[in-house]
């Protein structure tokens, strides 16, 4: 039997909008604020979302990000329609990106995203397919 969240959100990603990325990620951080979760918590959301979201931005057309709360725990999850990931397991590693110069010279593409996702949640599941896109779902514990 499936768990029923009890708040869903979605909020829309576009690619390659620098301006607007990471205000899906604060809304985010709005709304665990107002449910009035512990901070610990929504700091490690709130990185996790943020990378995700810019991910979305660096590489995708577009996206969205879709936060659902259950009792024990905040899942978000983030799907594009991008170029994909054709190797996660290098992908994971700090340091790799595949982000292009001009993103680098933006500040972004440190290849730090998917580690700090990694490291601010308690379970971490990546499904992408090269030239269809990716979904990245990270749940963090409600404790």
């Amino acid at each position: 039997m499936s768990e029923k969240a009890l708040l869903t959100e979605e909020y829309g990603v576009r690619g390659r909008d620098f301006e607007h990325g990471g205000e899906a990620s604060s809304k985010i951080k709005n709304v665990l604020k107002k449910l009035g979760i512990n901070n610990t918590i929504i700091r490690k959301v709130s990185i996790a979302s943020y990378e995700a979201e810019m991910n979305i931005v660096i590489y995708a057309e577009s996206g969205k990000l879709m936060l659902e709360i259950f009792k024990d725990k905040i899942r978000v999850t983030a799907k594009d329609k991008g170029p994909g990931i054709s190797n996660i397991n290098l992908a994971m590693k700090e340091g790799y990106s595949t982000a292009p110069p001009e993103i680098r010279e933006m500040g972004f593409g440190a290849g730090m995203g998917l580690p700090n996702i990694k490291k601010n949640s308690d379970r971490l599941k990546i499904d992408s397919e090269v030239g269809n896109g990716t979904t990245l779902l990270f749940e963090v514990d409600l404790k």
